[in-house]
């Protein structure tokens, strides 16, 4: 198991490093002048000579990622935090420590206070749906999959194909129609100030229940699908025959083995939520983490790009660790090395 876990860490140490220069490339090989990105386009060309000095944005592309590198890791001054620049960046932090993500032009703060407050919000918001979608999704799929071809089924198949097939923009303008406009019951945004009359709670509601309803289709029909293959073999067959109790063959022989396939579905929710619910945050105007990174990419500000595309694939890959280590869990015949 350790050794298991070493081997996926530098895995995901690997990938992290690959994806975070690919990236830096990309931001760096686009159009326009990098100084000029970072400083915004309100500055004169004077500035722009001077940053392009100071950054030394001459030198090869791998010598600047290894600079960029030096400062996550602590190893160099962020040279933007320079006082002759004039650009008044300060991190009470100071301008040297490990995990310095460097400034966000956009929000003229150090990206490690944006993104961490951004993820926070990101992550009340997915952890609400993401505990209404787990246990809804497997409990409908386990009864539509051990009753087959029922109106039961017919019906969740039906349900989950519809409200995947919507996408999350139009779920989000049917439900303030329905609760904003028509009933008035909720608020139409989700700003999480409640001196807009509407408390916090009551602004997470249509959120949540947007991303429920996209996803609860989908994992609730892998579940079916992997409960129907399962509920067709010869061991499920044999239990019924010695006259075992329909809960106990259902509780016993059927749901751990058909967890297993849905078991990555799930999980890959986690991601999802994170850093995939762009659409859903922009519609209702919710402060998160989706929002954070389209606002950076619209804007130019290549450091909070950066910055938010390390923590997405970071919980991208711990979440993969995660499901290889469940799938051991669930099936002991499973044995990694």
């Amino acid at each position: 198991m350790f050794v298991f876990i070493l081997k996926r860490f530098g895995v995901m140490v690997l990938t992290m490093a690959l994806t975070s220069f690919l990236v830096f490339a990309v931001m760096e090989f686009s159009p326009g002048d990098v100084a000029r990105k970072t400083l915004g386009p309100y500055v004169t060309q004077e500035q722009v000579d001077i940053l392009y000095d100071k950054l030394k944005l001459g030198d090869p592309l791998f010598v600047r990622y290894a600079r960029w590198v030096g400062v996550l890791l602590g190893l160099i001054e962020d040279p933007l935090a320079d006082p002759s620049l004039g650009l008044g960046f300060e991190d009470s932090r100071g301008h040297r420590y490990f995990g310095n993500l460097g400034f966000s032009t956009l929000f003229k703060e150090p990206v490690n206070n944006i993104i961490w407050e951004r993820l926070e919000n990101t992550g009340a918001l997915a952890g609400l749906a993401y505990a209404i979608i787990v246990p809804l999704s497997i409990l409908f799929g386990v009864l539509s999959g051990i009753r087959e071809g029922s109106a039961l089924d017919r019906g969740l198949s039906l349900t989950g194909i519809v409200l995947t097939s919507i996408p999350e923009y139009a779920l989000g303008v049917f439900t303030v129609v329905i609760f904003v406009v028509m009933l008035g019951w909720l608020p139409g945004t989700s700003t999480l100030d409640d001196r807009s009359g509407w408390s916090v709670p009551s602004q997470m509601v249509l959120p949540v229940l947007v991303l429920v309803m996209y996803d609860f289709g989908y994992v609730a029909r892998m579940v079916r699908s992997a409960v129907i293959e399962v509920m067709g073999r010869q061991y499920v067959r044999t239990a019924v025959l010695k006259g075992l109790p329909r809960s106990t063959v259902i509780r016993v022989h059927v749901l751990r083995n058909a967890m297993i396939a849905p078991f990555t579905v799930i999980l890959l929710q986690i991601p999802f939520l994170i850093s995939g619910v762009v659409v859903t945050e922009v519609v209702f105007a919710y402060p998160g983490f989706g929002r954070m990174l389209l606002d950076a990419a619209l804007f130019g500000d290549i450091t909070t790009v950066e910055a938010a595309t390390l923590v997405a694939v970071f919980i991208a890959v711990s979440t993969q660790i995660i499901g290889d280590i469940g799938y051991m869990y669930l099936n002991p015949r499973i044995r990694f090395t």
